[in-house]
């Protein structure tokens, strides 16, 4: 039986991999533009690593079809 581990981003490293701040990625959730995060905590959260990385290769795929 195969096991896959996902891998959650804590907002530093999201911010890194799509090149936005908190206050424009906290914006894009208020518009449903990007994932929401998974609360892991009282005050901690984190985004699903593979959410992540479809809305990135969402955001290439229109670039090259704009």
């Amino acid at each position: 039986m195969a096991s896959h581990t996902a891998t959650l981003l804590r907002l530093p490293a999201v911010c890194a991999q799509i090149g936005l701040s908190k206050s424009q990625i906290y914006r894009l959730i208020r518009a449903g533009e990007f994932p929401p995060p998974v609360r892991l905590g009282t005050n901690s959260v984190a985004w699903p690593a593979d959410q992540v990385g479809s809305w990135i290769n969402e955001k290439i795929i229109a670039a090259h079809r704009a």
